[in-house]
């Protein structure tokens, strides 16, 4: 395939001058769109996904911070920085903050930004059930994270084994925070999943087949299937957990005939499908960028969608090879031993389709590129190290040890983070208007990626050596041996987390350069990265409609379809320029739907997801809570289904337009 540029001959398109159809005062009563009010009550996709990220975020450092605390610890043997107590807190909060706090609500926030532009609607299905989940989750997770000020946080690790979780083991209100705060998180998680479900199977542009969907919005969608599985089972266990400490239930109690199994099979039934919700946005993410910085389609499209529900479906069978060394039987471990090598394979028909798409494409490395390559190396290197795990013999001799620290931080940091970073740099001019700097940008890579690997490369050194995890005091029981010596290792792999820290910063130092008040250098382009998918045919930043004139798709990358003729023959594909991006946009501006209508916004969401701390705080100190939580719940439930559904008055009503002037588009 070659794209040639457009012939001297060929006349440029004459962008019209824009007319009123693409003013808002055609609003009649418009929706806020400045001030506080504006944000917090917003029932807009696009500010909800924003908001989804910056608190994701906020998280992120969190869990950051905590894992530094971690690592400081461990840099030396007898390390004073932690107690024993507040260590098990403390790697407890990382693992949980990052994966329920960080990386689920951040792929949310892409998912939710997306997905209405990517499948050509003007928003989700169920606005207000949107807001309600970003709410929700927010409440959450401030929820969970105040047990440090209130006696101390859970202490049982992210996976909360019975008995440990037991009162009799875990006295504090650390565990109860953790079940219900997860209960909360969970809650804004399904509500998303459904909202998310419905968008994409009813709310296509037409002509919009599902597989002429971007790879993104496929690979969420697969997301959201998942989540609405997986996410009952995990609230199935946090019930019962909570019944047992707050109420004297033994669901888990052996000397009441229980079986603390029960747990592990409830929790990982739930927790292997939980990796791929992790990564599988990722992998979406890339399969975007790779395209666009290679100048090819993305090669074997159907194979990377068919593979990501592959792996979304047989990642339902493996959770048992997480209990290995729990006396399973031979015939389980046989079993699941099979099924973790199959789920191997369509992992690795995305490396190869992947690799393939860069493969012979003109090349363009950008940051957003160089955090897609990234996640393609680092993650192969997780994924080698996981299939490991499938040798029962292996797993056993490895369980609890540093190894799997290693292998689970380079899957999700080495796949899920990077893939993440990739759609900041990748999508950041869609949202906001403006560039993030490119300088800077290599630095943020760099720097994670050197730091990631000094942090977690040595890990596995450690683990084949022996040192346990979970251990807030280590002992080099091999000092003097050279190359295995612990106390080396475990040095290195914490200074990495400075060099990892410092590569976060400049993400952050990025953010503040790009929006700093003056800043004008980094204004983007419509189109700045000669994109491919639907999303980019909407302005930058998108308007609350987002769409002037509900698109028409008739292929796969239609934005590019729109700005390239083919003029090859046969099998040969050589696409000449016909149309800029900009002027693409400027021809769907001119021609604008009447009667759009926007919903309204409202604060009910934040009402009702406020009743539920108030009502988990009840479960822990006082039943009286539980009451007032919910009569603040039915309160804002009657406020929600009584006001109305679309701002008053709701339609977008434009003028006729006037007349082209100049060159038009011809076949857009």
């Amino acid at each position: 395939m070659a794209i040639i540029e457009r012939p001297a001959d060929v006349p440029a398109v004459v962008v019209p001058t824009p007319t009123a159809s693409t003013n808002f005062g055609y609003f009649r009563r418009p929706v806020e769109t400045t001030g506080w009010k504006s944000w917090a009550f917003t029932v807009d996709h696009k500010k909800i996904g924003i908001m989804y990220g910056v608190a994701a975020m906020f998280f992120f450092l969190v869990g950051g911070l905590e894992a530094g605390l971690i690592r400081w610890q461990l840099a030396q043997a007898d390390g004073t920085i932690l107690s024993a107590d507040k260590y098990n807190q403390m790697f407890t909060m990382h693992a949980t903050t990052m994966v329920f706090l960080f990386v689920m609500p951040m792929a949310a926030a892409f998912a939710n930004y997306f997905i209405p532009l990517q499948v050509g609607a003007r928003d989700v299905a169920f606005p207000r059930l949107n807001a309600l989940s970003l709410w929700v989750f927010i409440f959450g997770g401030v929820f969970l994270n105040t047990s440090w000020f209130l006696g101390g946080a859970a202490d049982g690790g992210w996976f909360m084994y019975a008995p440990n979780s037991s009162g009799i083991f875990s006295p504090s209100n650390g565990v109860d925070f953790w079940a219900l705060g997860l209960q909360i998180t969970g809650i804004a998680s399904l509500v998303g999943a459904i909202n998310l479900i419905v968008t994409v199977l009813n709310m296509r542009a037409p002509g919009m087949s599902m597989m002429r969907m971007p790879i993104f919005t496929w690979m969420a969608f697969v997301v959201q299937m998942l989540l609405l599985f997986a996410i009952p089972v995990i609230t199935v266990a946090l019930f019962l957990l909570m019944f047992q400490r707050s109420y004297g239930a033994t669901f888990f109690s052996v000397e009441a005939g229980a079986d603390p199994l029960l747990w592990q099979h409830l929790f990982w039934i739930f927790g292997h499908p939980e990796v791929y919700i992790l990564v599988l946005p990722s992998f979406g993410i890339i399969s975007e960028v790779l395209p666009v910085f290679s100048r090819k389609p993305l090669f074997g499209y159907p194979f990377v969608v068919f593979s990501g529900a592959a792996i979304g479906f047989v990642g339902w069978g493996v959770w048992a090879h997480h209990m290995f060394a729990s006396g399973l039987g031979p015939v389980s471990v046989a079993v699941f031993s099979v099924a973790t090598m199959a789920i191997a394979v369509p992992t690795g028909v995305k490396i190869i389709n992947w690799t393939l798409t860069v493969w012979g494409g003109k090349l363009w490395f950008t940051t957003a590129m160089l955090f897609a390559i990234g996640l393609i190396v680092q993650f192969t290197i997780g994924g080698l190290s996981g299939v490991t795990h499938a040798v029962a013999p292996s797993d056993t001799q490895q369980t609890d040890t540093y190894y799997i620290v290693a292998h689970f931080h380079y899957v999700i940091f080495g796949g899920a983070v990077l893939g993440l970073f990739a759609g900041f740099y990748y999508w950041w001019p869609k949202v906001f208007g403006k560039l993030l700097s490119e300088t800077l940008g290599k630095w943020n890579f760099w720097l994670m990626i050197i730091g990631m690997n000094l942090t977690f490369g040595p890990m596995h050194i450690l683990g084949l050596q022996g040192q346990p995890r979970r251990m807030y005091i280590w002992t080099d029981y091999r000092a003097g041996e050279g190359f295995f010596n612990l106390g080396f290792w475990n040095l290195i792999a914490s200074l990495g987390t400075i060099v990892l820290g410092v590569g976060i910063f400049m993400f952050l130092v990025n953010v503040w350069v790009t929006h700093r008040p003056g800043s004008t250098t980094l204004a983007a382009p419509e189109d700045p990265w000669d994109a491919r998918s639907l999303e980019w045919m909407s302005t930058s930043p998108p308007k609350p409609h987002n769409y002037d004139r509900t698109p028409i798709v008739h292929d796969l990358d239609e934005f590019f379809h729109r700005k390239y003729e083919d003029v090859g023959e046969g099998d040969d594909h050589d696409y000449v320029l016909r149309a800029s991006g900009a002027e693409v946009i400027a021809e769907e501006e001119r021609n604008a739907d009447a009667h759009i209508h926007l919903p309204a916004p409202s604060y009910w969401p934040i009402v009702l997801a406020a009743a539920l701390p108030i009502m988990a705080y009840g479960v822990i100190y006082n039943t009286l809570l539980i009451v007032a939580g919910a009569a603040v719940a039915v309160m804002a439930m009657f406020g929600w289904a009584l006001e109305p559904a679309d701002a008053e008055p709701s339609d977008f009503d434009p003028p006729p337009p006037e007349p082209a002037t100049g060159t038009e588009l011809a076949n857009v």
